[in-house]
Formats: structure tokens, C-alpha cells, sequence
């Protein structure tokens, strides 16, 4: 029996990979499978999970399913996190012709695959098949009309960067060939949740796209993973797939984040030596530390993400961050400048003291 097993797996071919990312699913694994498992039969099909680590269990829930089940299979990343570089590797390591991307969450129609597959089959020209909740036929569910018009503002956001008109850029349910995966693969960005937009965006020719209608179901276990942070992921996105050519991604965010803990160093500054009247070399040593916390901590959440810190690993970097830094001192001059401060010399014995007059004079500066 293990023999054959053995056998069928290794000769079994696939035409269909479902690339599922998760986080926090594990009361929805098993349901999904015997869903798929229902709505797929007479296709050779696989479902890769792809998990970053969730803290309930669910890697272990899929491994669980994967020993009684070939056709499950399961990626755990470690220390990665993020939904669009997870449904990217899932793709990857898929070797089918066919690859569909959903939410494990039981909120995309698995019923739709199908019919998806169908139009493959009928159409070799066919790019892209997507699940669209805003045709005729289609719904959002009992979305909030604040979630509604967040959804619409997103989708006329993305039209800068389209290269295609459809009716619902932001779906996370959708079905490609592989050979367009092999075409935008290296100029993915792979940053936030909308993969799919990702995937448009970075095509280098125009995509053969089939929409169909679907009505988006509420979620029956775990919780929502939108939060403040998805739109700031959408928002780097965008600016990625507009000026990523010209600039990394990241250096926006950071130099952003750079520019706002100047501002935080002087506002403490102003206060302890103005306001409060510390001297100045304790005031300034204060400013750069909260000013340095400030950027690690804002760049932890936003800038970096996908690579977040958490506990002690956030303590430990929160604390090497100051020590390993090459320019703390480097705000030193632009702060004296600004209060008037007159820039001092060590003297010998330690004491601080203005530069002598020829220093001054052969090097321009003004005692």
C-alpha cells in the first residue's frame, strides 16, 4: 500500500494548483480541502498552502491533512509575513499549467474553479481568468458602506498603474496560465495583499482577461486580517509599480520616516534646552535617542513590515539599533546651528571651549 502510494504520487500529474496563503486558519483548512476536494472532481489538482507561521496551529492542521491527502501540500515560511509574497512562492512551487490563487478564509466561491478551468480549456489565447464581485451576478456580502467606499477609492487608485480594464482589480480569487506567472514573476513587487494587481500591473504586454461574477461570502471562522497597515501596503505598492524603476520602494517610506525623526529631534531638543533650559549636550543626547526610536519603531510597523520584529527580538533590536548607528552624532552641527549654538572644541584636559582664532581662521569658521 505505502509502496503504491509512493508510486502515485510521484507519477500523478497536475493540472490545477490552488495556492492558498494563511494565517491564523486553521478551523478553515480542512473545510476548504473537502470543498475543493467536491467541486474539482475529474481534475488532476493540487492545494498548496502556504503558511507564515501562524500562531494557532494551522501549519500543523495542513500537515495533518497532507499525510492523508497527496494532493495537499503545505510551505511554512518563518519569519516572512504578507499575503502577495506568500501566493508568489506558493506559485512557484507549482509545476501545473494551471495556478489559482484564494483566501482560505471560505469567502472566495470555490464552486467558480470550474468554470475558470473551462474557459482554459476553451481559449488557448486566455491570460487570466478573475473571480469579479462587481459584474452583473456578483456581491461584496454585507460589507459596510465605509468598506465599500474604501474598495471603490482603491480600485479607481489602481487604474494608474493598470494595463488593463476590469471590474474588480483588487479580487483575490483569480486563475492564470503559467507562462504568464513566467513573464512578471521577476518584476513582481510583492508587497501587500493585492496580488492580482500586482500581477497586471507588471505585465509587459497586453493580457487576455475573462471576468466572472461571484457573490464574496462572510467569513465563518478566525478574524479579518485588514488593518491600518493595508493601506499603507497598498500605498507602497502603487508607488512601487509607478517609481519603482527609478527608486526602491523602501527608500520612500524610509526617508519619509528619516525626515518626520528630524522633526522629533528637534521638537525635544527646543523643548529640554529652550523650554526646560538642560544643557545642551543632555538634551541633545536625549533628542537622539527618542528620535531613534521613533524611526526604528515606525519603520518596524511600516517601512519593514513584511520583516517585522516581535518580543525579544524586537527588544534586541530596538536596543543594538542606537549602537550600531554611524551618524548619531551627526545631527550634532545642524542642532547647534539652529540654536544658535557656538560649536566648541575639547580642550586637554576635557573641558569644552571655543576653537582658537587661527583654527578658526584656517578653517573658515567664524569664532
Amino acid at each position: 500500500m505505502i509502496a503504491a502510494a509512493t508510486r502515485h504520487r510521484s507519477t500523478r500529474s497536475v493540472d490545477l494548483s490552488i495556492i492558498v496563503p494563511t494565517y491564523n486558519e486553521v478551523e478553515n483548512a480542512g473545510v476548504l480541502v473537502e470543498r475543493l476536494d467536491e467541486c474539482l472532481v475529474g481534475t488532476d489538482w493540487e492545494v498548496i498552502f502556504v503558511d507564515d507561521d501562524s500562531p494557532d496551529g494551522t501549519a500543523s492542521r495542513i500537515r495533518e491533512l497532507a499525510r492523508n491527502d497527496s494532493r495537499v501540500r503545505l510551505l511554512h515560511r518563518i519569519g516572512r509575513r504578507g499575503l502577495s509574497s506568500a501566493a508568489i512562492e506558493g506559485m512557484l512551487a507549482s509545476t501545473a499549467p494551471l495556478i489559482a490563487v484564494m483566501d482560505a478564509d471560505l469567502q472566495h466561491d470555490e464552486q467558480l474553479l470550474p468554470r475558470m478551468r473551462d474557459l482554459f480549456h476553451a481559449d488557448e489565447e486566455l491570460d487570466i481568468v478573475i473571480g469579479s464581485r462587481h459584474l452583473a451576478g456578483g456581491g461584496v456580502g454585507n460589507w459596510s458602506k465605509d468598506r465599500q467606499l474604501i474598495s471603490r477609492l482603491a480600485a479607481r487608485l489602481s487604474r494608474s498603474v493598470l494595463k488593463a480594464q476590469v471590474s474588480d482589480p483588487m479580487s483575490g480569487f483569480f486563475m492564470l496560465r503559467r507562462q504568464v506567472l513566467d513573464l512578471v514573476v521577476r518584476d513582481l513587487s510583492g508587497i501587500g495583499f493585492k496580488i492580482l494587481l500586482d500581477i497586471l500591473a507588471s505585465s509587459k504586454r497586453r493580457l487576455r482577461i475573462r471576468e466572472l461574477p461571484y457573490q464574496f461570502r462572510t467569513r465563518a471562522h478566525g478574524e479579518s486580517k485588514l488593518d491600518s497597515t493595508v493601506a499603507w501596503e497598498y500605498l507602497m505598492m502603487l508607488l512601487d509599480k509607478s517609481l519603482g524603476r527609478y527608486v526602491p520602494v523602501r527608500f520612500i517610506p524610509f526617508a519619509v520616516v528619516g525626515g518626520l525623526g528630524v522633526l522629533v529631534h528637534m521638537a525635544i531638543l527646543w523643548l529640554l534646552f529652550r523650554a526646560a533650559g538642560t544643557e545642551f549636550v543632555i538634551g541633545q543626547s536625549v533628542a537622539t535617542l527618542a528620535a531613534m526610536t521613533f524611526n526604528f519603531f515606525i519603520n518596524n510597523s511600516f517601512t519593514y513590515r513584511d520583516r517585522r520584529l516581535h518580543g525579544w527580538r524586537l527588544l534586541r533590536g530596538w536596543i543594538s539599533f542606537p549602537l550600531r548607528a554611524r551618524s548619531a552624532q551627526s545631527p550634532t552641527s545642524a542642532s547647534r546651528r539652529i540654536f544658535s549654538m557656538p560649536p566648541r572644541a575639547t580642550a586637554p584636559g576635557g573641558s569644552f571651549r571655543r576653537p582658537p582664532a587661527y583654527l578658526s581662521a584656517r578653517s573658515g569658521i567664524m569664532p
